[in-house]
């Protein structure tokens, strides 16, 4: 495998990016949404996946994972109470909570971030998460690692469950010298550097095991000089989102170079993962509107790059990367979108938009009156070589909310 280098995401991309139906997601009742938690807020899920990447069936239901907290105070503070839910969904889509993925105090940080998951053919699942903060810490710091735990897959008497006893180690970190490391104790998602959102993948062109991960830079790494430069400035607070790459041999993880960097754009490309489709290589990530540079300049939504193969070279789809944004009406509806292999399209329901204010900044009353915290409507993606387009998919009509739970609360 040879890197084509990373692409650079330019403002010359974001000059092309225009309003279409196409890359439109309708709009979203949020208020009529039904919660699949209804005493939890429930955002970023991803699906547990067998090794050839299809979700993986227990007795005829999917698994999934997604981050959840208590459905109370503002809806920002969620994040420093978010911790992995296992879920199941039956073919009537109808969801079941399965309860927390891991025992409370099992992560080394203080609360679990977005990540991905993989059963293995010997029954246990790699479940990689980022772990921020640090565990027993007095508040919320913003350290990020990439960790992986590797428990076993427990079923039957229709219960589904991860064992306890699997160690969570450190499998990954930023080298310090092209990634900045994500290690600062004050912030807010949004403003804090990156080395999150693990996601897995197995390229079929050579059967090896990826994870990419979104990272930060210091800026253009199209250079050879690039690492001393992210070095220098990593305690200065400017940054650029970065897609990160890390391959797998020997059963260790070594970073590789990045696939995309957002090149003064934008500092915040999160949930970055791949689906091949036709021999191309689609490489999606989701990023808002408050992080481009000058924010605003581009709307929230999902990006995407396409290439021939994993390292590249990869261009923009829709020559601005542009894939799904919300209706101008509706800015902030949904957010984390992910792309499933069958081009199916998940997100979470987030804020109801009144004009003229910032919702996320309002009084904890009125935001959480305004967010969805539950699964958005699925949308359908259509991949035409370097084109796409976005339609609602026809489940979208009904989530279903929980019918059971079972485990923890």
């Amino acid at each position: 495998m040879v890197p084509a280098g990373p692409a650079l995401w330019t403002g010359r991309h974001l000059d092309r990016l225009a309003e279409s139906r196409a890359t439109t997601a309708p709009a979203i009742d949020l208020a009529a949404l039904p919660r699949i938690l209804p005493e939890h807020d429930l955002w970023d899920l991803w699906p547990v996946q067998d090794e050839d990447g299809s979700t993986t069936l227990i007795d005829g239901r999917e698994l999934w994972m997604a981050l959840s907290a208590p459905a109370r105070g503002h809806p920002e503070e969620r994040h420093d109470r978010a911790r992995i839910r296992l879920l199941a969904r039956d073919g009537a889509g109808r969801w079941s909570d399965l309860g927390y993925a891991f025992a409370g105090g099992a992560s080394p940080g203080s609360r679990e971030w977005s990540g991905s998951a993989v059963r293995r053919p010997d029954g246990t699942v790699s479940v990689f998460y980022t772990a921020a903060g640090r565990r027993g810490e007095a508040r919320p710091t913003f350290r990020q690692r990439v960790v992986e735990t590797r428990p076993a897959l427990i079923t039957g008497g229709g219960r589904i469950r991860l064992s306890g006893d699997a160690a969570h180690r450190e499998v990954l970190r930023p080298d310090g010298r092209v990634y900045l490391p994500a290690d600062e104790a004050d912030g807010s998602p949004g403003t804090i550097r990156a080395f999150r959102d693990p996601g897995w993948f197995r390229d079929p062109a050579d059967g090896r095991e990826y994870l990419l991960v979104a990272a930060s830079t210091a800026g253009s790494t199209a250079g050879s000089t690039a690492g001393s430069t992210a070095a220098s400035t990593a305690g200065s607070g400017r940054f650029t989102g970065a897609v990160a790459l890390a391959g797998r041999r020997a059963g260790a993880w070594s970073l590789l170079p990045p696939l995309v960097v957002a090149d003064g754009v934008n500092h915040e490309l999160e949930r970055p993962h791949i689906v091949v489709h036709r021999s191309r290589y689609y490489l999606f990530f989701s990023t808002q509107h408050h992080t481009f540079h000058p924010a605003g300049r581009a709307p929230t939504g999902l990006y995407g790059f396409a290439a021939p193969g994993l390292t590249g070279p990869y261009e923009p789809l829709n020559g601005s990367g542009l894939v799904i944004r919300n209706p101008r009406a509706e800015p902030d509806q949904a957010y984390a979108w992910l792309v499933l292999p069958d081009l199916r399209v998940v997100s979470f329901a987030n804020y109801r938009s009144a004009p003229g204010v910032d919702i996320r900044r309002e009084e904890a009353a009125r935001a959480r009156a305004n967010f969805g915290g539950t699964l958005a409507p699925v949308l359908e993606l259509t991949l035409d070589g370097m084109t796409t387009s976005v339609v609602a998919h026809p489940e979208s009509s009904g989530s279903r909310s929980t019918v059971r739970s079972s485990g923890t609360p």
